[in-house]
């Protein structure tokens, strides 16, 4: 459900809440209301989870650019050794 038919669906039921007896009125009132605030509170932790796992993956990118630019300097490396004639391994 996304936060307009959210939204409509509260603004109905407090409409329909209005209609009730004074009695039951505000213990109804009360739970729509925390209702509204649940919902708040878990789409802002969705949306913090979002920015995270966003976050992550552009870290993810950066880490697997390094892996391959390491993997590519290695390589050019082991290629420069096998091509040196006078490789200090062979004494």
């Amino acid at each position: 459900m996304d936060e307009v038919v959210f939204q409509k669906k509260l603004g109905e039921l407090m409409a329909q809440i209005d209609t009730l007896p004074e009695g039951e009125r505000e213990r109804l009132r009360a739970l729509a209301a925390e209702t509204k605030q649940r919902h708040a509170d878990i789409k802002k932790s969705v949306d913090s989870m979002q920015e995270n796992i966003d976050f992550l993956r552009l870290w993810i990118k950066y880490l697997l650019f390094d892996l391959e630019a390491t993997r590519r300097e290695n390589a050019y490396l082991r290629k420069m050794l096998e091509q040196d004639p006078g490789n200090s391994q062979n004494p």
